[in-house]
């Protein structure tokens, strides 16, 4: 069965669901698996990476690779 079929499948039977309680269990499950998707997806940086990503801005300012704040409006204000 594929993903789609299932989801489906989900749907019907959630919405022949009648106890408040059961309803309640599965939003806080599904909340709880987007949340630890969510943060499992965020990797937070090492020092190093932190470090060299600063290197690059540094780089990048030293050799006008940059856009003003004022540029920015620009383009996004139109």
């Amino acid at each position: 069965m594929d993903l789609q079929t299932r989801k489906i499948e989900f749907i019907q039977e959630f919405l022949k669901l009648q106890s408040e309680d059961v309803i309640s269990q599965l939003e806080n499950l599904l909340k709880k698996k987007i949340k630890t998707a969510e943060e499992e997806h965020f990797k937070p940086m090492s020092i190093e990476e932190f470090n060299e990503a600063i290197d690059r801005s540094e780089d990048d300012f030293k050799n006008n690779k940059f856009k003003t704040s004022a540029q920015l409006v620009s383009k996004y204000s139109r």
